[in-house]
């Protein structure tokens, strides 16, 4: 399969547009950031961030979304594999590609059930699935 530019393909899993806020921490680092999901697969995230952060750091995330009305999150340890710099009207920063390092079970279901549009997010974001090439709006 060739994407939009003719390359061949080479994700393993579709993605999903959530644009999501996020938390994390640099493994080897207390402090907590902020950032945004941009999109999802059952494999890994593009996020942005305006800090600039090396290829192959990990990170603890923690992403959060409404749930029956309440604020929740699920967690995931992940590796930047990775980066480009990105701007947009007046935000400058980086995006980032992610590949899961670790994720729990009762957090993979909550993912699972995020992008594959289970829960009825109330307006606070889109979920569509971004497949060569094409969207496919939920």
């Amino acid at each position: 399969m060739k994407n939009s530019s003719g390359d061949k393909e080479r994700r393993i899993y579709p993605r999903y547009f959530i644009d999501l806020p996020l938390e994390y921490r640099d493994m080897d680092n207390a402090s907590l950031r902020g950032g945004i999901v941009v999109n999802a697969s059952e494999g890994g995230f593009l996020i942005e961030s305006p800090r600039d952060i090396a290829v192959g750091t990990e990170l603890e995330i923690a992403v959060l979304y409404l749930k029956e009305s309440e604020l929740a999150n699920f967690k995931v340890a992940a590796k930047i594999v990775w980066k480009k710099p990105h701007s947009k009207e007046d935000w400058k920063g980086y995006q980032y590609g992610l590949e899961y390092t670790q994720i729990l079970d009762d957090d993979r279901r909550e993912l699972n059930l995020l992008i594959n549009g289970l829960y009825d997010l109330e307006d606070t974001l889109t979920i569509r699935e971004v497949h060569a090439g094409r969207e496919k709006e939920f």
